[in-house]
């Protein structure tokens, strides 16, 4: 039983890390908290789920519509809101895009009420893997390792390649990234649709395992905050492998304890950590 568990935990931690890739890269370059983070996964867990409702499409189907919903989101945030509050203080884009977050959260419950909504059958539904005692579902299987998949290739593209290394030095200093011939602005608006990417693909793995109302994105999005702030700011495997901790700890804690603790274990753990490593485990 406690094997089983650990390993949903473990599974489900991956995709908790892929929301977390995308607030990282905002939050290590740009030193802007997007409030907003979890309610763009909202949005595109609802578009899953509507393209499954009125055309029967399976999520594999509408991932590449939600992932793109969730990058043009990114987009007009920056555009609108963000570009304007780059140079103000740190706190103006938080209260702007906690704003920003109250009013998607609440026009999705005037456009489709606050009831959870269920994806009945999708083409892995129902079937799993078992290994002696241990089932492992093929949706919940499939969800890790699409994350893992993802936050590798982001992972890699902001290492080896041109515009990764442009990402990195505009983190570093953007007055000299500029002086080097950086296109700070485009960088700034790259990372936001990676960022959407992210929220994108994770809200369409989420989708079929968990369900769908105005408020699915406010928990993990909190979720990605603390991961974020654990893993250390900027840091890509720093997230993917705080997220994974912060899942393990969420499945081992409600089982031990009751879900009602299973969060209030997760944030337990990153005040613990922050005693020690005020940046983060993986931080510097």
């Amino acid at each position: 039983m406690i094997l089983q568990i650990a390993l949903t935990g473990i599974l489900v931690g991956c995709v908790y890390s892929l929301v977390s890739v995308g607030l990282t890269l905002v939050w290590g370059l740009m030193d802007i908290i997007n409030f907003a983070h979890g309610d763009f996964m909202m949005i595109s867990m609802y578009t899953v789920f509507w393209l499954y409702s009125l055309f029967k499409w399976d999520p594999f189907i509408s991932l590449p519509i939600a992932v793109i919903i969730a990058a043009a989101l990114g987009l007009t945030t920056y555009k609108l809101i963000i570009k304007r509050l780059v140079n103000a203080p740190g706190l103006m884009a938080l209260l702007a895009t906690f704003g920003l977050s109250l009013f998607i959260r609440n026009f999705a419950q005037f456009l489709w009420s606050p009831n959870y909504r269920f994806i009945g059958e999708s083409i892995l539904s129902g079937k799993r893997i078992i290994f002696g005692d241990i089932i492992i579902g093929f949706p919940q299987l499939f969800a890790a390792a699409g994350s893992i998949l993802i936050t590798l290739l982001i992972a890699l593209f902001i290492k080896r390649t041109r515009i990764g290394k442009a990402i990195q030095a505009t983190a570093q200093n953007r007055d000299i990234a500029e002086l080097m011939g950086v296109d700070t602005e485009k960088i700034y608006m790259l990372t936001f649709a990676i960022s959407g990417i992210c929220v994108g693909v994770a809200g369409t793995l989420l989708s079929g395992i968990f369900p769908v109302y105005p408020e699915s994105g406010a928990m993990y999005g909190l979720l990605a905050f603390v991961i974020v702030a654990l893993g250390g700011f900027g840091n890509i495997w720093g997230a993917f492998y705080a997220g994974i901790l912060i899942g393990l700890a969420e499945a081992l804690g409600g089982f031990y304890f009751g879900t009602q603790f299973k969060y209030a274990i997760a944030f337990l753990i990153y005040l613990l950590v922050l005693q020690f490593r005020p940046k983060g485990l993986f931080g510097w």
